[in-house]
């Protein structure tokens, strides 16, 4: 990528970390935006390259210590040269966030926060508890046990359907455990920001992306936007995003005329989607299962130390201290607290039978503080605690609106250059002129 490097005048280092099936073109527009408000003697670019394409299948662990081999190769590169590093920043999108995460727990296990200091990590719309669906229904279950499965290590990552080194616990809560050294690293940045898109995000939801148990959301047609002065109608405003709307008189007939011309303006797409879903998700599923295979190789070649790695250099231990009390397990098997879009407000929600004590209490609070305006998401034991832990090391989040186009995913980066992406670039600049810290 063209806006890689920097001169060697430059203190502050920024790395950007593209998402799942991405590569460095993918953190194009946030590299040019950062260029063009920072010279290359004020800051200097770093877009990992190890991790990219079906490379991304193979877990976040290992993307994270690809990234972290990458940072500390091109720290090692620009003090050769005569350069100094003092400070450094690290971007996430997506997926991205997640390997970043893992790669700075790596950094700070292994003292290069003691070398550099942590300004600034940002994450864009990053499934930081998952991607597991709430809701309830047959095509949720489909999604979650399909979905984890047709995405290798990474799936079940994400799906947090693993086992994480024998703990019982899925690595996306090992990462967001208090006494873990991903948590203590992530602590040691002096600002953490996310973007969080509210509506159209097909990949990862406003849930998940904004550490949230509850979503205010839902429905846009029932409340009234708040946005941030000077940022209209792309980013709302953090402490008050939205407003409620009073109730409008509708009749039977303008309801049915509203369906009606909904349902004609949509056929085309319903038929489109009926000849090219069945063709599309075989083309999918062979896929998928070509790249498991795949990935599968190179997580050996990997373990083995074949792939370029000393994969002992990075398998620090990942306790800070030792935790007490028993392990959590049966992860793979909590749909039964994920079967409903919302927490109920009494206990016979249904059979519990697989959670401990633990889980169980962490329910029943969140069904105490759940209110009917607001109800709380059904999510598991795990997710309500990582959303505590990780709120409570602070975070900036703005929630983001992007209505020019469906695809808000890939939207909010500009992760192409295309006119219907345009909003992307009003989150760049309030980013850039609101958050980061040079």
């Amino acid at each position: 990528m063209e806006f890689n490097g920097g001169s060697l005048e430059a203190d502050h280092l920024c790395v950007l970390v593209h998402g799942l099936w991405g590569n460095p073109n993918h953190m194009r527009s946030v590299a040019k935006a950062l260029r063009a408000a920072y010279s290359e003697e004020q800051l200097y670019i770093l877009v990992p390259e190890r991790n990219k394409g079906s490379f991304t299948y193979d877990g976040i662990e290992l993307g994270g210590e690809r990234v972290c081999v990458e940072i500390e190769e091109e720290l090692e590169k620009i003090h050769s040269r005569g350069g100094k590093i003092a400070k450094l920043s690290i971007v996430g999108y997506s997926l991205g966030g997640l390997v970043a995460r893992y790669a700075i727990g790596l950094l700070h296990a292994k003292g290069v926060f003691d070398q550099v200091e942590p300004v600034n990590f940002t994450t864009f719309v990053t499934p930081h508890l998952g991607v597991r669906t709430p809701s309830r229904g047959w095509h949720n279950h489909v999604w979650n046990v399909l979905g984890a499965r047709t995405l290798s290590m990474s799936g079940r990552q994400l799906f947090t359907i693993d086992n994480f080194r024998g703990t019982g616990r899925p690595l996306l809560a090992i990462l967001a455990d208090p006494d873990s050294i991903f948590m203590s690293g992530l602590k040691r940045f002096k600002r953490r920001t996310l973007y969080t898109n509210i509506v159209n995000d097909r990949t990862a939801v406003y849930y998940t992306t904004g550490i949230s148990k509850t979503d205010p959301f839902t429905d846009m047609s029932k409340v009234k936007a708040n946005y941030l002065e000077g940022y209209e109608d792309v980013i709302l405003d953090p402490r008050n995003p939205v407003s409620p709307l009073a109730p409008k008189e509708s009749t039977t007939l303008a309801s049915a005329t509203e369906m009606c011309l909904w349902l004609f303006k949509k056929a085309p797409l319903v038929v489109a989607l009926a000849i090219f879903i069945p063709v599309g998700f075989v083309a999918f599923l062979v896929n998928s299962l070509v790249q498991t295979f795949r990935s599968s190789r190179r997580i050996k070649l990997h373990e083995q130390g074949l792939a370029g790695i000393q994969v002992q250099n990075y398998r620090v231990p990942i306790w800070i201290k030792e935790i007490r009390g028993a392990v959590e397990d049966a992860y793979e098997n909590l749909n039964s607290s994920q079967d409903q879009s919302y927490l109920r407000s009494s206990d016979d929600e249904g059979d519990y039978s697989d959670l401990d004590r633990e889980e169980t209490e962490i329910l029943a609070l969140e069904r105490k503080q759940s209110h009917p305006s607001l109800p709380t998401l059904a999510l598991a034991p795990y997710q309500f605690a990582m959303v505590s832990a990780l709120d409570n090391l602070g975070w900036r989040k703005y929630p983001v609106w992007i209505h020019k186009n469906g695809h808000s995913h890939a939207a909010i980066i500009v992760r192409t250059e295309k006119p219907n992406f345009s909003e992307g670039y009003i989150v760049l600049k309030h980013w850039l002129k609101e958050e980061f810290m040079i």
